[in-house]
C-alpha cells in the first residue's frame, strides 16, 4: 500500500499499488544498471581494455527494448493522475517528480559522474585539473551530457503533451482506452496491433535517420535518439490508453488472456532477437560497405528491432502479472528506492569503472564488481536520502 498524507495532516489517502507493475519497473531499472555496468567491457564500446563478446549481446538485447518498455509503463498511470489531480496539479506534480530531479542530474550528478573521464586525460597539477574547472567548462563550452537523465526530460515532455490532449480533447484518451479494452480477450489480436504500432512508429524514422543520430537542441543536455522519438511516444501513449479505462480489469488483468500467454510472447521475443543477431552477423560478414549497408538490410534490421521491442514489452508485463502473487522479496524491497537508484547509479558506475580500469581482471569480474557495488551504493544512498521528507516525496 502507498500512503499519501495531505498537506494539513488531517487525513490519509490510501490506494492499492499494482504489484506486477511495480516489479516490472524495478526489473527494467535493474536492467539499466546491468546495461551500464557491462557496456564498458564490450567490443563495440571501446572502453576498458578487458572485454567479452557476451556483454555485446547483453547490451544489444537491452538496448533493443528496455527504454521503450519503460515509457509504456510510465504512461499507464497518466490518465488516472490527470483525472484525480486536474491538469494544472498534474503538471506541477510531474515537474516536482521529473523536472527537479532532471535539473539536479544535469547540473550536479552528471558532472560528478563524468569527471573520471576527464581525469584520465588530465594529469594532477595542471591548471585545468580541478573539478570546478571541469564543471564550468562542461556547462559553458560542452559537451554537456545528460547521462541516463535524458529519460526524465522526454517523459516530462510526453506528460505535457498528454495533459494538453486531455485539456483540448479529453475523450480521445478514453476512446483509445476502449479500443485497447476491446481486444483484452483476443491476445493475439492485441499483440498483432502492438507489433504494428511498434513497426510504424520506428521503421520510417530508422530508415530516414539511422540509429546513430541524436537530436540535441542547441547543444543543451536535452538529447534523444532521433530514430526513436516516435517509438517512445507510441509506447507511452499506448500505456496511457491502457490505463485510461481500467488497469486491473483491462488488458493487463492479473488473470487476463495476455498474462496467461507469457510463454508465447517469450517465444516471439527469442525469435525476433535471433533475427537481430542474424542481421548483425550478416552486417559484419556479408555486407560489403560496413558503414553504408543496403536498404534491404536496414529495413530488415528495423523490422526485427521493432518486433523484438514489442514482444519483449509484452513478455515483461505478462510475466510480471503471472508472478504477481509469487514471493519476490528482493524486487519488492527495491521498489521504494528504484527511482532514486536510477537517478544516482551513474556516478558509482563510472567512478568504479575508473577505479578498476588498470587491473587485469577478466571482464566478467570487473562487470560483476561494478554492478554489485553500484546497486548497493545507490540503494543505500537513496534509502538515506529518502529519510528527508521533501526528498521522499520527490523520489
Amino acid at each position: 500500500m502507498l500512503r499519501e498524507t495531505d498537506e494539513n495532516n488531517e487525513g490519509v489517502k490510501v490506494k492499492a499499488r499494482i504489484v506486477a507493475l511495480d516489479r516490472a519497473r524495478s526489473f527494467i531499472i535493474l536492467l539499466v544498471l546491468v546495461h551500464h555496468s557491462v557496456v564498458n567491457y564490450t567490443h563495440f564500446g571501446s572502453g576498458d581494455k578487458m572485454r567479452w563478446l557476451g556483454f555485446d549481446l547483453v547490451v544489444l538485447f537491452n538496448d533493443s527494448f528496455f527504454m521503450a518498455c519503460m515509457f509504456l509503463i510510465s504512461g499507464l498511470f497518466v490518465h488516472d493522475s490527470l483525472t484525480r489531480r486536474g491538469v494544472a496539479d498534474f503538471l506541477g506534480h510531474r515537474a516536482w517528480r521529473l523536472g527537479i530531479p532532471f535539473s539536479i542530474s544535469i547540473f550536479v550528478l552528471m558532472p560528478i559522474a563524468y569527471y573520471p573521464t576527464f581525469l584520465r586525460y588530465h594529469l594532477p597539477g595542471t591548471t585545468d585539473f580541478n573539478f570546478f574547472h571541469f564543471w564550468w567548462h562542461t556547462l559553458n563550452l560542452g559537451p554537456w551530457p545528460s547521462g541516463p537523465a535524458w529519460f526524465l526530460w522526454v517523459l516530462l515532455a510526453l506528460d505535457i503533451i498528454a495533459a494538453a490532449v486531455c485539456s483540448v480533447a479529453p475523450r480521445v484518451l478514453v476512446a483509445l482506452g476502449w479500443a485497447i479494452v476491446a481486444v483484452r480477450n483476443r491476445p493475439m489480436a492485441a499483440f498483432a496491433a502492438f507489433l504494428i504500432v511498434s513497426v510504424v512508429s520506428y521503421l520510417p524514422m530508422h530508415l530516414i535517420f539511422g540509429d546513430t543520430s541524436w537530436l540535441e537542441p542547441g547543444g543543451y543536455p536535452l538529447p534523444i535518439q532521433t530514430s526513436r522519438i516516435l517509438l517512445y511516444a507510441g509506447y507511452f501513449f499506448t500505456g496511457v490508453g491502457i490505463g485510461a479505462v481500467s488497469l486491473k480489469a483491462g488488458i493487463l488483468a492479473d488473470n487476463g488472456e495476455v498474462a496467461k500467454r507469457w510463454p508465447v510472447w517469450l517465444a516471439f521475443s527469442l525469435l525476433f532477437y535471433g533475427a537481430i543477431l542474424l542481421l548483425v552477423y550478416a552486417h559484419h560478414n556479408w555486407v560489403a560497405d560496413f558503414n553504408a549497408p543496403p536498404l534491404s538490410w536496414r529495413t530488415g534490421y528495423g523490422l526485427a528491432f521493432a518486433l523484438f521491442s514489442a514482444a519483449m514489452t509484452f513478455t515483461v508485463l505478462a510475466t510480471s502479472l503471472r508472478l504477481s502473487k509469487s514471493r519476490l522479496g528482493w524486487l519488492d524491497a527495491m521498489r521504494p528506492s528504484a527511482y532514486g537508484i536510477f537517478l544516482t547509479h551513474y556516478i558509482f558506475i563510472i567512478w568504479l569503472q575508473y577505479a578498476i580500469y588498470d587491473y587485469f581482471w577478466p571482464a566478467a569480474v570487473k562487470a560483476a564488481v561494478v554492478f554489485a557495488s553500484t546497486l548497493a551504493l545507490s540503494w543505500g544512498l537513496t534509502a538515506s536520502l529518502r529519510k528527508i521528507p521533501a526528498v521522499a516525496r520527490m523520489i
